[in-house]
């Protein structure tokens, strides 16, 4: 399995980037005060294709992929999401809890041999009412666009067990940024890059 260069580092900031037609993301390592540190994977939301796919690049030239997210099956919302690295290697899995996310958005993260290793639960009920009447709102056209428009702070907490060991917050901003925090985990049950690659996916993949 192709090494991952920041398998040791706990806290990342997450950035989405205007791009004609594609979502674009960048992930840096998070400095004191989550300010923005050294590039960690540059990632590009493919469009157009049958099933959803994640490709985390080295760089924004794309000179070489890390690994990979790719739906197992199309247009499922309790599909689970195959994480692979560079050479093709099973990282592990991602996938929704449907029914748990019709309160509030849940994760599960999944090792190479389909075992639970941790999962990831919006914070608030509150906020994420809130966003799904706004997801509504968008429906509806001029009035819903500017609905749209408004900043919602969330958080997601991330468990092994029933012990949490990280987050991901949103920061306000004109695009979605996020702070990933998974230093609770000091074991590193966690593969870094399911714990990136889910971050992302809480963005990309749903409507959130």
């Amino acid at each position: 399995m192709t090494p991952f260069p920041h398998a040791h580092m706990d806290r990342f900031t997450i950035r989405q980037r205007l791009k004609a037609v594609k979502n674009v993301y960048e992930v840096r390592v998070a400095l004191p005060d989550d300010e923005e540190g050294e590039l960690v994977a540059y990632v590009e939301q493919k469009t157009f294709a049958l099933k959803e796919d994640l490709r985390f690049w080295a760089d924004d030239a794309r000179t070489a992929e890390l690994f990979r997210i790719k739906a197992r099956q199309r247009f499922d919302p309790t599909a689970r999401y195959r994480v692979t690295d560079a050479d093709g290697a099973e990282i592990g899995e991602l996938g929704k809890a449907f029914r748990r996310s019709l309160a509030r958005s849940t994760w599960r993260i999944y090792s190479p041999g389909g075992e639970e290793i941790a999962w990831a639960a919006e914070r608030s009920l509150f906020r994420s009412v809130l966003r799904r009447l706004i997801g509504l709102a968008g429906l509806i056209p001029l009035v819903g666009n500017l609905i749209e428009l408004i900043p919602i702070l969330y958080h997601f907490d991330f468990y092994r067990g029933d012990q949490q060991v990280g987050s991901l917050d949103r920061r306000l901003g004109f695009r979605d940024r996020y702070v990933l925090d998974v230093s609770g985990d000091g074991e590193r049950a966690i593969d870094r890059r399911l714990a990136i690659g889910l971050a992302v996916a809480m963005d990309a993949l749903q409507a959130r």
